[in-house]
């Protein structure tokens, strides 16, 4: 029998290291016999620590929460007894589960092998077809062949522009230039987004074949992965599997016999959203300060120290050795007309069933939400889902029947991203949603550009203004100005984008920005100083409130109905979630 500990960062976070080391004291100090080993994250983040126990037959139960304190029944009770543990159990091929409607909606390419292999071993990985796309490569010795496989296929990039990823291979490929380059853009900036970091941390050697790959297909013999130090376990398994596989001969010189070589080495980013952008990417790579330059010439072009550059993200190169062992016509069979394949979505907010999907193209937003992530929490109404990050925008719950695909997106006025999603509900306030994003993007901006460096700190100076109750009329007109003089006069994607979260709010959420201005209401209850706190009769002069009152506004006798001053409060909150009886309300 063996036991599966998830030790990705979401599992790490939950207590999965605990969990781990608990089960190796006991398998170290007698008991039931078991073979212990990691994994990273399948996806269902909610349900973490994950604990995964496979029999002697194949068949396997997944358990979610299984911190330390449960290792004991689990050990007891399933691997010493038999005996499965229903109230525990997450997903099992043994029987229906209670959470499979997660995962049977999905269909898992770039996902394949997270949670399923120790991203520490290269001998997992070679026992799920690993390196065979690569081995495969090399024998055709064929890279128009294969750059032809991959424009067949329809991969587009997944990093948030959707270029065509074989048409791009082939301009690095016919570019003039002794020294090519391939980059691996791993620089994950979005807030609420971890589809790169979990791919990193629980599959690594699918990314770097799939760099290899693309290396031979355009010509190029040294990689970077250009990486966040956020990240400190993905940058972990990532030199791990580098070492193992320039030691079993799949990097390195003279790959398989074959003559090629190819070398991967690491870029640690300090964190900078700018350097997402490519240009900006190159010039820390480089040792510059990460600031985008003028296009073209393109990467493609002139790159990397001068040198045709071909970068692609994680998730675009984690899809690369299956099309080549599968096929283009497995991959483009999936998706719509435009957009082929699937698309990995790192769900959070208000939604049920928080962590990593990957659906088929075409699936509607309403299917990822409602189904695959089992609705919204708490049962509240489901209000909109924020789309592409700070570069993105909000969909509205009226659309959620938009399929995703790239063209479909657009139209909305967001874009796909590299695939964040975060999911509102009712609580939500939309203007609050755009200040968030602009405060962001504007302490991210390089700084480079007037247009983009002033404009997003002038939007943001209003939002913030009407969310504290202190909106002009006009304000709305001047953000819409300011909005088209950002996108149309900035250099690079971050400014030409960073509006749409404000466009977008203001097209489908107008009268929320209305009522801040106008009424000095926040419709969601949610900008705290534009609420109103009422004790109602519900009240029972338990004390509590007026203890934890700040600004001493709540008055009252033990045992009788307490009341605010409504000059004295100070909109902290505290009254309202303190209140046990639900005696406070927010007006």
């Amino acid at each position: 029998m063996k036991i599966l500990v998830g030790l990705g960062t979401c599992g790490i976070a939950a207590g999965a290291e605990e969990t781990y080391r608990t089960l190796r004291e006991r398998a170290d100090n007698g008991g039931p016999r078991y073979e212990l080993g990691k994994t990273g994250c399948i996806g269902m983040c909610y349900r973490e620590p994950l604990v995964e126990v496979r029999d002697d037959d194949g068949r396997a139960w997944q358990y979610g929460g299984l911190t330390k304190d449960k290792v004991e029944r689990l050990l007891s009770e399933h691997v010493a007894a038999g005996r499965p543990i229903a109230e525990w159990l997450v997903v099992s091929d043994v029987g229906p589960s209670p959470e499979s409607a997660y995962l049977e909606r999905q269909n898992r390419i770039v996902l394949r092998n997270c949670g399923r292999i120790d991203p520490e071993s290269i001998d997992d990985y070679l026992a799920v077809e690993g390196y065979q796309a690569l081995d495969r490569t090399l024998a055709e010795k064929d890279p128009e062949a294969l750059i032809n496989r991959i424009i067949e296929s329809g991969l587009r990039g997944r990093g948030g522009a959707g270029f065509l990823t074989g048409m791009k291979w082939r301009f690095t490929r016919l570019a003039q230039g002794d020294h090519k380059y391939i980059i691996c853009n791993a620089d994950e900036g979005d807030p609420g987004a971890f589809m790169d970091r979990s791919v990193l941390e629980s599959d690594p050697h699918a990314v770097l074949e799939g760099m290899a790959i693309a290396g031979f297909a355009i010509g190029a013999s040294d990689g970077y992965i250009y990486v966040r130090a956020e990240y400190p376990k993905a940058i972990e398994r990532l030199n791990i599997a580098i070492a193992q596989a320039v030691e079993r001969g799949w990097l390195g010189e003279n790959i398989a016999g074959s003559g090629f070589a190819f070398r991967v080495r690491l870029k640690e980013g300090a964190g900078a959203f700018v350097c997402g952008e490519e240009t900006a990417l190159i010039g820390s790579i480089e040792g510059k300060r990460g600031m985008p330059r003028v296009r073209p010439p393109f990467p493609a072009v002139k790159g990397l120290w001068g040198c045709p550059t071909n970068i692609n993200n994680v998730e675009t190169f984690a899809n690369v050795p299956w099309i080549v062992r599968r096929g283009a016509a497995a991959f483009n069979s999936l998706g719509t007309a435009n957009s082929k394949g699937t698309k990995v979505f790192a769900m959070a907010g208000k939604v049920r069933r928080g962590g990593l999907v990957e659906v088929p193209m075409g699936i509607s937003i309403r299917e990822i939400v409602q189904e695959v992530c089992g609705g919204i929490r708490d049962d509240r109404k489901f209000k909109a889902v924020q789309m592409g990050g700070p570069s993105g925008g909000c969909i509205p719950a009226e659309l959620q029947d938009t399929v995703i695909d790239y063209e479909s997106i657009n139209k909305t006025g967001a874009i796909m991203g590299s695939g964040g999603l975060v999911v509102m509900d009712e609580t939500t306030c939309m203007v609050d949603v755009a200040r968030f994003f602009l405060d962001f993007t504007q302490r991210e901006s390089c700084g480079k550009c007037t247009f983009c460096r002033v404009g997003t700190k002038r939007m943001l100076e209003i939002l913030t203004r009407i969310t504290e109750g202190a909106g002009r009329d006009g304000d709305i007109e001047l953000l819409e100005q300011l909005a088209a003089l950002v996108k149309n006069n900035s250099l690079c994607g971050l400014g030409q984008t960073a509006p749409n979260p404000v466009l977008t709010t203001l097209k489908y959420f107008r009268s929320e920005y209305e009522a801040h201005i106008t009424n000095k209401k926040c419709p969601a209850h949610s900008c705290q100083k534009l609420l109103t706190y009422t004790i109602t009769e519900a009240c029972t002069g338990c004390l509590a409130c007026g203890r934890v009152c700040p600004a001493g506004a709540i008055t009252g006798e033990k045992k009788q109905m307490h009341h605010i001053d409504h000059a004295k409060c100070i909109q902290c909150d505290e009254c309202y979630k303190t209140c046990r009886f639900n005696a406070i309300v927010r007006l």
